[in-house]
């Protein structure tokens, strides 16, 4: 073969090469280039999701806000503390009409819920009741205290959908109680409001008999009202006059020129009012109470006829015990029994308004598993009665006030 043969072999050779080689570097370059385009499709596609994820619209952002608002109320006022509003009078001047109120469940430790529904209505299902428990608490009640409970004689309805009171706890378990003409006397001794001399609190009221001289004379609504009295009543005596008043303003009144004494009402038995007294004695008054002996847990008490109408309701609605009198025969679970061992802890609580509040004088003892927190503070306050509108009704000088 000729060398010019040859050359020509050669180069072909290395065209062919070097053809091969260049479509090789393309291919590389191809791939890179997809790979990086793929690369900035997937960092765009997740900056894309990345900011979808952050932006949320108006709507969202509000049912977000609520829901959070409202888990964080559920979860408050299950554990820490509760708010009620003051509907009645029995509590004044203590509290009024209007005033709305913080309840501590912290004081004397949470209770559990008994039933399932939706929390702070009556909406709930019936027949269901849970097992329950109160968490340790940082007190236990005392004799003076406050407290929000479940009114016990609300019957037919689980213990935390009843109906809810509040009162002050005058006595204590294990304590003998009387009332002897609207003083209260513990263990025969007369009850002082905490270390003062007096049995009534400064802003515990009752009624009383104002004597004038002068029938004629009407006592001036304006002068009542500078002491905190709504008014006065007359009476069948044109010379005597009846007015709700707390100590304080009765001694006021008393000095007035033409007043010549004051004195408190005070109620004696009758038929009609023993009977829808507790336990039903009928020589007992509201003003007037015989002694009786206020339960207390692992306490004893000999069971007779005599006080078998005060402690039958406690056995048999609050023990959960069957019990019956048949004659001169008691029976616990169908067992003849003589005695009784209590399960929990009861209280005799009352009204600051003495002459208009229906407390434990009416319906009897309040069980421990009743009881859902102290009141610790007015955070509000509203009277619809008040003028101007709006400004006048807001009572400012209440709120935030810390409750004694």
């Amino acid at each position: 073969m000729s060398k010019s043969s040859d050359k020509k072999q050669r180069r072909k050779q290395r065209a062919e090469r070097e053809s091969k080689r260049a479509e090789r570097n393309r291919s590389t370059t191809d791939v890179a280039k997809d790979a990086v385009s793929q690369h900035s499709v997937k960092s765009s596609s997740k900056k894309k999701d990345t900011s979808s994820k952050k932006k949320k619209g108006p709507i969202r952002e509000w049912v977000d806000a609520i829901t959070f608002a409202v888990i964080f109320m559920v979860i408050l006022r299950t554990v820490f503390f509760d708010l009620f509003r003051i509907p009645t009078p029995s509590m004044e001047k203590s509290l009024l009409v209007g005033d709305y109120i913080m309840v501590s469940k912290l004081h004397y430790g949470m209770r559990s819920p008994i039933t399932l529904g939706i929390p702070f209505t009556q909406i709930y299902l019936r027949g269901i009741e849970l097992p329950w428990t109160r968490l340790p608490g940082f007190s236990s009640p005392k004799r003076f205290d406050m407290v929000v409970f479940n009114w016990p004689a609300d019957n037919g309805k689980p213990i935390d959908r009843k109906t809810h009171y509040i009162k002050r706890i005058i006595g204590m378990p294990g304590d003998t109680l009387s009332i002897k003409d609207k003083v209260v006397h513990v263990n025969s001794d007369t009850l002082f409001f905490k270390d003062t001399e007096s049995p009534l609190k400064d802003t515990m009221q009752h009624l009383w008999f104002v004597y004038k001289e002068d029938p004629r004379v009407k006592l001036p609504l304006t002068r009542l009202e500078e002491l905190g009295v709504s008014g006065s009543y007359p009476t069948t005596n044109p010379a005597i006059e009846q007015l709700m008043a707390t100590t304080a303003a009765a001694d006021s009144i008393a000095s007035w020129e033409y007043v010549t004494t004051v004195r408190p009402v005070i109620r004696g038995p009758s038929i009609n009012q023993g009977f829808s007294l507790y336990p039903g004695n009928t020589e007992n008054s509201t003003d007037n109470f015989a002694p009786l002996l206020i339960p207390a847990k692992g306490h004893t008490i000999d069971l007779t006829p005599d006080n078998w109408l005060a402690y039958k309701p406690v056995i048999t609605e609050f023990e959960n015990q069957t019990a019956s009198l048949d004659g001169e025969i008691i029976r616990i679970n169908g067992q003849i029994a003589d005695r009784y061992t209590f399960n929990q802890d009861y209280y005799f609580v009352m009204g600051d308004n003495r002459d208009n509040s229906e407390d434990s004088r009416f319906w009897g003892f309040v069980p421990m598993d009743h009881v859902v927190g102290r009141a610790v503070a007015v955070y509000f306050s509203w009277n619809k009665d008040g003028k101007p509108f709006l400004l006048g009704q807001i009572r400012a000088n209440r709120m935030f006030r810390p409750i004694e």
